[in-house]
C-alpha cells in the first residue's frame, strides 16, 4: 500500500506543479492538446489508484488502518481539487477561444451598405452587443465558479462529518469492549475471592477436628 499511496502522490505533486501551470501559459494549440491529454490520463491513472487504496485499507493492520483511511482520504482530497482546477482552466481556454472567434469574426465582417454613418452606427451597434455578452459570460462564469466552490465545501465537510462519525463508531466499539473486559475481570475477582474464602474455611475446619480428635 505504502508503494501505491507514494507513486500516487507523485502523480498529484507533478499535475499540479508542473501541468497546471503550463496549461495556464502555453499559447500554442498543439502544445496544449498535447498537455491536457497527458494530465487526463494522469488524472484517470490517480483516480484508479484511490479506488485500489480505499481497498487496500481494509487488509491494513487494525492498529494502522484509521491512520492509513485519514492519509487516502487527504489525498482524495487533493485530487478533487486539482481535477476542479483542470476544469476551470479548460473552461477559461474554451471562454478565452471563443470570444477571440468572436472578435475575429467580427472585425472581417463585410458591410454592403453604402452609407458611412449607417455602418458606424451598426459596427457600433455590434461592438456594444459584444461586450455586453463578454460582461454577461464573465458573470456566469463567477457564479458557476462560485456555485462549484460551494459544493466542493459541502462536499468536504461531509467527507469529514462521515470520517468523523466513523472514528467515534470506532472508539465506541472500543469502549464497550474494554468494558465487556473490565466486567468479566471484576466477575473473575469476585469469583477468585469467594473460592479463596472457601478455602481458609474448610482448612479452619480440617484443623479443628485434627486438634480435637487426635
Amino acid at each position: 500500500m505504502e508503494a501505491l499511496y507514494h507513486q500516487t502522490n507523485r502523480l498529484l505533486q507533478e499535475v499540479t506543479a508542473n501541468d497546471l501551470t503550463r496549461i495556464e501559459r502555453t499559447q500554442s494549440q498543439d502544445e496544449y492538446s498535447s498537455i491536457e491529454a497527458a494530465v487526463n490520463d494522469k488524472l484517470n491513472q490517480i483516480r484508479g489508484n484511490c479506488g485500489r487504496l480505499d481497498i487496500l485499507i481494509n487488509k491494513e493492520p487494525p492498529t494502522r488502518r484509521a491512520n492509513a483511511k485519514y492519509r487516502v482520504d487527504q489525498l482524495k482530497y487533493d485530487f478533487q481539487h486539482v481535477e476542479n482546477s483542470f476544469r476551470m482552466l479548460q473552461h477559461r481556454r474554451q471562454v478565452r477561444i471563443h470570444e477571440t472567434e468572436e472578435r475575429e469574426a467580427l472585425l472581417t465582417r463585410k458591410f454592403t451598405t453604402n452609407d458611412q454613418q449607417e455602418t458606424s452606427i451598426f459596427l457600433d451597434h455590434e461592438l456594444q452587443h459584444h461586450d455586453k455578452l463578454k460582461n454577461a459570460n464573465r458573470d456566469v462564469d463567477d457564479l458557476l465558479g462560485a456555485g462549484s466552490s460551494i459544493l466542493q465545501g459541502l462536499r468536504d465537510q461531509g467527507s469529514t462529518l462521515k470520517g468523523a462519525h466513523k472514528r467515534v463508531l470506532d472508539l465506541a466499539n472500543t469502549l464497550g469492549l474494554s468494558n465487556t473486559v473490565m466486567r468479566m475481570i471484576e466477575r473473575r475477582s469476585t469469583q477468585d475471592k469467594y473460592i479463596l474464602f472457601a478455602g481458609m474455611v474448610i482448612v479452619l475446619l480440617c484443623l479443628y477436628f485434627a486438634l480435637k480428635y487426635l
